[in-house]
């Protein structure tokens, strides 16, 4: 199948907000769009409207997926817009055919009250079956736009200047103590389709002694430089790689989760990674980014490494 990006539908706002974002996406990438409406109805999959019109079929959700794929060809001129409707479980049947997309994208509530199957476990299902890069889409949410009213961390001036240069760019949670190629390597792509503006956010914690301020800020500046090079060092192959990408780098100190929600207030896209693994219970999700996904206004594309 030719290139393209995937958004699953359900027939929530969320998922329009999916299919929306992935339609700008695709056009970004100059591929082509696949809609996708998955349930577990028995009834014959067959192609719902795929030029527009009536006739999208009689089945749950044809009138939401055959509207939706009208109103983006509308918005999109010349975006081909492709829509399906498929049977089966829902996160099986959207990782299967994440196998094939550039990207796959779902829409997302958070935390909120779970309405339509992409907004609760099946999202998360279907990103860890999945090595593709999966993208959770929130409705309403618009680059600059900050997700607690302001930037930053007024304990952290760094932070701060994480989360204010972050309008409008693409933010990426490194961890310098991992190989994460494939999502230094998704982050810098984003970056380079959007203009050219990434952020790269290593967060760290200071050792348990001394929790006086003076002993606290004297680690802070001792350790601080050795991060920031190994930060360095991690960036500079992306670097040459992507030569029309604007990196700036932060360090700053606290907990991954919550300094990269800081880091991404206002930014076009969060890129956070997640180690390929398995627990005793099944493949599982990481907290970093269980924690994004459930908590970041801006859009947070998940991508897997080994």
């Amino acid at each position: 199948m030719p290139r393209h990006v995937t958004a699953g539908l359900d027939g929530s706002a969320e998922s329009a907000a999916a299919a929306e974002w992935a339609a700008g996406e695709a056009r970004l990438r100059q591929v082509a769009l696949r809609l996708l409406l998955v349930s577990d109805d028995p009834a014959p999959s067959r192609p719902a409207a795929e030029h527009g019109g009536a006739g999208g079929g009689r089945y749950p959700g044809a009138e939401f997926l055959t509207g939706t794929a009208d109103a983006l060809r509308g918005g999109h001129p010349g975006l081909e817009v492709r829509a399906e409707r498929l049977t089966g479980r829902p996160a099986a049947v959207l990782a299967r055919e994440a196998a094939g997309a550039d990207v796959m994208v779902l829409g997302s509530r958070g935390l909120g009250s779970v309405r339509g199957f992409l907004l609760g476990s099946v999202a998360t299902a279907t990103i860890v079956r999945t090595r593709r890069p999966v993208v959770l889409v929130r409705p309403g949410h618009r680059p600059g736009q900050g997700t607690r009213g302001e930037y930053g961390d007024a304990d952290d001036p760094e932070a701060a200047a994480a989360a204010a240069a972050a309008a409008g760019s693409v933010v990426v949670g490194v961890d310098v103590r991992e190989t994460c190629d494939a999502t230094l390597d998704f982050a810098f792509g984003e970056a380079a389709l959007r203009g050219g503006r990434l952020r790269a956010v290593h967060c760290w914690s200071l050792p348990p002694f001394g929790r006086d301020a003076l002993a606290l800020d004297m680690a802070r500046r001792e350790m601080r430089p050795d991060i920031a090079r190994a930060l360095r060092n991690v960036l500079a192959p992306w670097r040459q790689r992507y030569p029309s990408v604007e990196v700036a780098e932060f360090t700053p100190v606290g907990g991954v989760s919550d300094r990269l929600l800081h880091s991404a207030a206002g930014a076009a896209l969060l890129v956070v990674g997640r180690r390929m693994r398995t627990a005793r219970a099944g493949v599982r999700l990481g907290p970093v980014a269980h924690a994004v996904i459930h908590h970041c206004a801006a859009p947070v594309a998940v991508v897997a490494h080994d």
